[in-house]
């Protein structure tokens, strides 16, 4: 436990930012995690939506330096190739019904 006035207040300070990072994190993750259960689904319209939300909760994250900039765009570029594989393997399947 700190004993100086100013190691207190860090403390408290602290402890208030580590509560509102630890609630982008979640949101984040809980973000991609529904999209991707859309990707299982094969629900491409609802995907692409929650697409351009879970850009919007990786960009605030990155700007609150919860995640650094890299790391947001790995996972951004991720998503889109896991959506443009999905497109894709529409498109491939719809052809060899024809």
């Amino acid at each position: 436990m700190p004993n100086l006035k100013t190691s207190k207040k860090d403390l408290r300070k602290t402890k208030r930012r580590t509560v509102y990072n630890d609630r982008l994190r979640k949101r984040y993750k809980r973000s991609i995690k529904k999209f991707n259960d859309l990707l299982k689904a094969g629900d491409k319209e609802a995907a692409e939506k929650n697409l351009k939300h879970t850009y919007k909760v990786l960009d605030k994250a990155t700007k609150k330096n919860v995640i650094n900039k890299g790391r947001a765009s790995r996972k951004k570029s991720r998503l889109a190739t896991q959506l443009n594989k999905l497109s894709i393997d529409n498109v491939k399947t719809n052809q060899e019904s024809t």
